[in-house]
């Protein structure tokens, strides 16, 4: 096994904030690319969010600053001012890859700008995401997940139980299947750069990932005279096989047998109700939807899940090979063997002797091996050394600092 990472040598020049963007220049780390964050003299906003996830605010212990930032050198710079600038465009000389989420006439206004960073960067990869997209009347709206992916894209207006309220939504969820989609757009870009000598702008935004992820049932919603329309009380669902089911225990069990048919004989006597098995009124799905018994079949299911615990039915479906899942709480996920076992987690010993299971990202590399997890830079941390990199005397760093045009943190 060798330890050198599939991106060794490459630099990425991140300029960007909260979490997709930071998310895909994390992965890109992981990979062993040389990142290089910027951040505003006040820092990443991300830095500050702690109170609203339920955590204390605490730069030296910053569960969520470290899971969009590890690996990374972090430098504090003044894009405003004209020293400022031009350190960030010695750093995109350096550069294989630059990443950003500003908005696309905040870019314009700066002078970065894919049509202009083009013609100084011609090799350069450029990688953009925003919340609506480059084009159309809301390319400037600014953008988050819990707007653009979640509202606009149709999860809140559609996937919650009819006549009650939309889910609780969470942070990130949206930003890092954004990630993954930006990480792939960028990999793809590179390598057509490093074939051709061509640079190239790869973007992706939050409204089209959240459509494409629920791309099955949007383009269903196409014929009216089918199905149900949206929200949807769970009961009529067609299927009564692909619900979730309270236990005796109140834990929530969720199956999944998406071809009825194949599954309903084997599933309806395992929940013991035998005497059903070969009862035609629901042996086939399209028999049950057709006479209205779905709300009849969920009745039944209901009523047998109640009469065990989570436990018991776990150890029942596993033996009949039941697709499956408790429903886990996310107290109960950080203590998950498998997760575990697949090194979804990575224990972070913090300086103040705090440890925490903090998050990988979902890729491995066999030959190269775990990617290791350094937490992301203090605001400012690496300042000195990458202006070092780029020539920069202590002199002149001392003079930058002086004039706010960098943040230097001290040791």
């Amino acid at each position: 096994m060798s330890n050198r990472k599939a991106l060794e040598g490459v630099t990425v020049v991140e300029l960007a904030t909260f979490i997709a963007v930071p998310a895909a220049g994390r992965i890109l780390a992981d990979m062993g690319a040389n990142v290089i964050k910027i951040e505003s003299p006040d820092g990443d906003n991300l830095r500050y969010t702690a109170p609203t996830e339920g955590r204390p605010l605490d730069q030296y212990e910053n569960t969520t600053f470290d899971l969009e930032n590890a690996n990374k050198l972090g430098i504090g710079l003044n894009t405003k001012t004209e020293a400022g600038k031009k350190v960030l465009f010695e750093l995109l000389e350096k550069a294989d890859i630059f990443l950003t989420n500003w908005r696309p006439g905040a870019r314009a206004r700066a002078g970065l700008d894919y049509e202009t960073l083009k013609k100084r960067f011609p090799k350069l990869v450029y990688a953009s995401l925003t919340g609506y997209g480059e084009t159309g009347p809301d390319k400037d709206l600014p953008g988050f997940d819990y707007t653009a992916f979640f509202a606009r894209a149709g999860i809140l207006g559609t996937l919650y139980q009819k006549d009650t309220v939309p889910m609780n939504v969470i942070p990130g969820l949206g930003d890092h299947q954004c990630a993954l989609g930006l990480v792939a757009g960028v990999l793809a870009a590179y390598i057509r750069a490093k074939s051709l000598g061509e640079g190239e702008y790869v973007s992706t935004n939050l409204l089209h990932t959240s459509i494409y992820t629920q791309a099955i049932m949007i383009q269903a919603a196409q014929y009216p005279d089918y199905g149900q329309t949206y929200p949807i009380d769970r009961r009529t669902t067609t299927s009564p096989f692909i619900l979730a089911y309270k236990t005796k225990d109140d834990r929530f069990i969720q199956v999944c047998m998406p071809v009825y048919d194949a599954y309903y004989a084997k599933f309806i006597s395992c929940i013991g109700r035998p005497d059903l098995a070969q009862d035609e009124r629901y042996t086939k799905l399209q028999e049950v939807a057709k006479h209205g018994r779905s709300p009849e079949m969920y009745d039944i299911v209901w009523a047998q899940i109640e009469q065990k615990t989570a436990s018991e039915w776990k150890a029942i479906f596993t033996e009949n090979d039941i697709p499956f899942s408790v429903a886990q709480t996310w107290e109960e996920v950080l203590e998950d063997e498998q997760a575990w076992a697949i090194d979804a987690f990575y224990r972070m010993k913090y300086a103040n002797g705090s440890e925490k299971a903090l998050v990988r990202p979902p890729i491995d590399f066999l030959e190269s091996g775990l990617p290791e997890y350094r937490r992301g830079p203090l605001l400012g941390e690496d300042t000195g050394a990458v202006l070092k990199a780029l020539g920069y005397s202590d002199e002149r760093i001392a003079e930058l600092e002086a004039n706010g045009d960098v943040i230097v943190r001290k040791a």
